[in-house]
Formats: C-alpha cells, sequence, structure tokens
C-alpha cells in the first residue's frame, strides 16, 4: 500500500490531490508541524529529512521532494494524463514546478508563514514577511501570466496546477491578492472531484 506522510494545509495537499486524480488507493499519516512532530524520531527513521511530503511507494521505498512525487506519480501512471508524453512537455511541466516550488514557496511562502525559523526579533520577523510577500506576488504575476486566458496553467491539465493549487490556498489564506486569471483557476480547481476528495481527506477548511 502507498502512504503518503502529509501535514494539514501544506505543500503535501498539492500530491494529494494528485493521488486522487490517479485513483490510487493510498494510506495517510498526518504529521502536525506546529507540534514539531517532524523532528520525532519516529518520523525521522521513515524520512531522515524530516519533512513532508513524503511518500513510501508500494514497494515500501521512500520518495521525497515535491517535484520528484509529482512526477514519479504521472510517470507511473500516464493513463491519468498528468504529464505530456513528449520530451519538452515534460521539460516545461518540470520547469513550472521548480519554479513555484524553489522560488515562489521556499523564497516567497516560507518567510510569511514561518519567519520565526530565521529570527527572533520581531522587526527582522517582520521585514522576512514583507520580503516574502513581495517575491510571491511577484511569482503569482508571473504565474498568471503563463497561465493567460487557458483554463491550465500549461494548458492540459497536469501536475503543474496540482502544485499551483497549494500556492493559490495559501495566498487566500494570507490574504495576498491573486490575478483576476488564478482566481478563476482556483475557483475551477476547487471544483475538481479530486481537490474536493483532497480537502475531505484532510478536513481542511475550503476556500
Amino acid at each position: 500500500m502507498t502512504t503518503l506522510y502529509y501535514s494539514t494545509g501544506s505543500c503535501s495537499i498539492g500530491i494529494r490531490i494528485i493521488l486522487e486524480e490517479i485513483g490510487l488507493s493510498f494510506d495517510s499519516i498526518p504529521i502536525d508541524l506546529a507540534a514539531r512532530e517532524q523532528f520525532s524520531e519516529t518520523f525521522a527513521s521513515v524520512n531522515s529529512k524530516r519533512k513532508v511530503p513524503a511518500l513510501i511507494r508500494e514497494d515500501r521505498s521512500l520518495l521525497t521532494e515535491f517535484p520528484a512525487i509529482a512526477f514519479w506519480l504521472a510517470r507511473s501512471h500516464m493513463s491519468a494524463d498528468l504529464i505530456p508524453e513528449d520530451l519538452e512537455g515534460q521539460t516545461r511541466v518540470l520547469e513550472a514546478l521548480d519554479f513555484m516550488v524553489g522560488s515562489v514557496h521556499m523564497r516567497g511562502f516560507t518567510f510569511i508563514i514561518v519567519p520565526m525559523k530565521f529570527s527572533t526579533s520581531k522587526e527582522t520577523q517582520q521585514e522576512l514577511v514583507a520580503h516574502g510577500r513581495a517575491q510571491v506576488d511577484l511569482g503569482m504575476a508571473r504565474l498568471g501570466k503563463t497561465l493567460g486566458d487557458r483554463d491550465w496553467l500549461l494548458g492540459d491539465y497536469s501536475i503543474a496546477d496540482a502544485c499551483l493549487f497549494f500556492l493559490t490556498y495559501w495566498a487566500k489564506r494570507e490574504k495576498i491578492d491573486l490575478p483576476d486569471n488564478l482566481i478563476a483557476w482556483h475557483e475551477r480547481m476547487m471544483a475538481r472531484e479530486s481537490v474536493l476528495r483532497a480537502f475531505d481527506g484532510e478536513s481542511l477548511e475550503k476556500l
């Protein structure tokens, strides 16, 4: 049985959406980041990186890092049509994943959500939040331009949309303005059965 280690409302919701899109049966085990369960010896014995998402595959091997998990799920379940079949198309999906995770998430939202990880100074934390918001604004503007007037980020629905979803969800949660086309895109995502099942799986507030 495939097992997803996740934290409610974290980026791991994107992997849960992909699993639901594929229709793969899986167990899910919550890791409470606020309670620092990621640093427990129990979780460290599963994933020494002490982070989510983490996926235990049917052969009991561990896979970590959002882009790698998403890519493997899509490529190993090609019938789900979550990634193009051609090299150029797959490369563009990976390019989008890397930008969303490496830039918008790690260089933007991380400073907004957990500035205390980097400084105990309240003044510095406020500066980090401001910096993070500026980076998110830039990233979302770029993603809005990429989306354009299409229904899905890269044309056809793909794992890139599942990744973008946790960013727009966080933006709405943090009261960050989004381009109009990303707001409409988020609403389309919220109408997908896979997203609704993922929300139910985490008892997550719908935004």
